[in-house]
């Protein structure tokens, strides 16, 4: 099953639980998807679903880091609540020692050697990570390796 048809079928199960919270995320998702579908003309797959899921998840984070600043905890509250229903179609989180040893391919792979050949290395990561490691952490990684 694809993922979006996964996100409609929890969709429907949300709805005949009354679950209101995790409807109210899903039919977002839901939106989202349906948006960039029709903007792009295109039927999207699973990686594309993930970047979006990814995208939606980094925004609820941001806000969570506003809502606390201004002292407003049933806010960010919320937005923990739909990073959680978010998480819920996200592959499982590499470790440290996994996204090392993708770095370490990569490098190997594309023969970067300097800070200038970090797009190549980022470029051959990006579609074996999306979704499963936070990519501003493997890019410092990456940095931090090829600068020696």
């Amino acid at each position: 099953m694809s993922l979006k048809s996964r996100v409609v079928e929890d969709m429907k199960t949300a709805m005949r639980a009354k679950d209101a919270p995790r409807l109210s995320t899903i039919r977002m998702l839901l939106a989202a998807i349906k948006q960039r579908e029709v903007d792009e003309r295109i039927e999207l797959t699973d990686a594309d679903v993930l970047a979006i899921i990814d995208k939606m998840m980094k925004q609820r984070r941001d806000s969570i880091a506003q809502f606390e600043a201004g002292k407003r905890d049933d806010l960010a509250a919320a937005e923990r609540a739909e990073i959680a229903v978010l998480e819920g179609y996200m592959p499982a989180r590499l470790s440290d020692a996994e996204i090392d040893a993708f770095i370490g391919d990569a490098i190997a792979t594309s023969g970067a050697s300097g800070l200038a050949a970090m797009g190549k290395v980022m470029t051959l990561l990006k579609p074996k990570l999306a979704g499963r490691a936070d990519m501003g952490a493997v890019s410092a990684r990456i940095k931090a390796k090829l600068a020696g």
